[in-house]
């Protein structure tokens, strides 16, 4: 892909959102300035705060900073924040891609919260009924990594949602992972086409039938197992199934992490084969590190939001700035806007609503 890092793009930061605080933050923010000269940031939170963090990096001259006292907590119920929250910085930082004075907005803070909000300032794209969170997968594919969505933001999702989460979730992979066409699946219990809820099946037709107009390669229902394959590019599910996926992703690879030091440190010759072994555990140890791709967008909004990891160090942070500032160049926020549109003509070419057994299965599931 070209070099894009010399071109001007405006990020707007939540600095005082996140476990570490805002020294982390604004730590992770020079690190992701050095490397991307064409950037520049507002950065929202206490001013008295952040003054002296900022002069230490030296990044005062392409850094702005806004005075937001508030800080919404990662205790903090979202309907609280949706009636008490505007002196926040997490409100301020929104507001600035709302106001179109930043291209995207970052912030390590509650993701309840920040999903709300977002929805309550940014407004959902005409066209969409639910928004999802997307997230990178770590898999076999080339570029390391597949798309996941939706990860939580809704537990629910009927198959008109899930052929919207495939529209979205294309874009996101042409314009995140530089993927021209992307091979799309849909999670269910077996491969099988008579397997799965009835909303799975009527979408599973939509969702092949609006794949050629889509520009996307549709391979059908996918497994759990699939999810780190390198045979689809983007994972279509609801939000429910997604976030258990995600957290079980996270627990198992925790779980085989601590397994690995457990085991390299039971005897002196376990320790010896651990020096031996460095180079590829560590070559392991970045391959699946998740801070390198830190970063869950929230896709169905008018504007572009970037949820970075609640634990994030500086590594993790300037990982999800430079994503956000890959889609803010890309002009993502139109693209997504302009696919989401074409949702309802692609359903309509699929014959969606033609009174199908289907269609009326679904439908009868639904309301019960």
């Amino acid at each position: 892909m070209t070099d894009t890092t010399t071109t001007s793009v405006v990020l707007s930061v939540d600095a005082m959102g996140g476990d570490k605080g805002p020294a982390a933050v604004v730590a992770g923010l020079s690190r992701f300035l050095e490397q991307d000269t064409g950037a520049r940031a507002i950065l929202h939170g206490d001013a008295a705060v952040l003054a002296p963090l900022v002069a230490k990096r030296k990044i005062g001259d392409r850094v702005e900073i806004r005075d937001a006292k508030g800080v919404v907590r990662m205790t903090d119920k979202p309907a609280h924040i949706m009636r008490h929250g505007k002196d926040t910085s997490m409100w301020s930082a929104i507001d600035s891609v709302r106001k179109s004075e930043a291209d995207a907005c970052v912030s390590c803070g509650n993701t309840g919260a920040l999903m709300a909000m977002s929805m309550l300032i940014l407004r959902k794209v005409d066209g969409v009924n639910r928004p999802a969170i997307a997230c990178l997968w770590p898999s076999r594919n080339p570029g390391g990594f597949n798309v996941m969505l939706d990860a939580g933001a809704d537990i629910r999702a009927d198959q008109d949602d899930l052929l919207t989460y495939a529209l979205m979730g294309t874009s996101y992979a042409r314009n995140g992972l530089g993927i021209s066409r992307p091979r799309v699946g849909l999670l269910n219990v077996g491969t099988e086409e008579h397997k799965g809820r009835a909303e799975l099946k009527v979408a599973h037709d939509l969702i092949s039938r609006a794949a050629p107009s889509g520009e996307f390669e549709y391979i059908g229902f996918v497994e759990g197992g699939d999810l780190p394959s390198s045979r689809v590019d983007v994972i279509v599910t609801d939000g429910f199934t997604g976030n258990v996926a995600l957290k079980t992703g996270e627990g198992t690879a925790t779980l085989i992490s601590d397994a690995l030091k457990a085991s390299f440190n039971n005897s002196i010759w376990s320790k010896l084969a651990a020096i031996f072994a460095y180079s590829s555990l560590n070559r392991l140890k970045q391959r699946i590190d998740p801070r390198r791709v830190n970063g869950g967008v929230f896709l169905g909004l008018n504007g572009t939001v970037v949820k970075s990891h609640g634990s994030s160090d500086a590594t993790g942070v300037a990982a999800a700035l430079k994503l956000a500032a890959q889609l803010g160049r890309s002009g993502f926020r139109n693209k997504l806007a302009a696919r989401v549109a074409s949702a309802n003509v692609l359903a309509q070419d699929a014959g969606h609503g033609d009174g199908s057994d289907a269609d009326h299965e679904a439908k009868n599931e639904q309301s019960k």
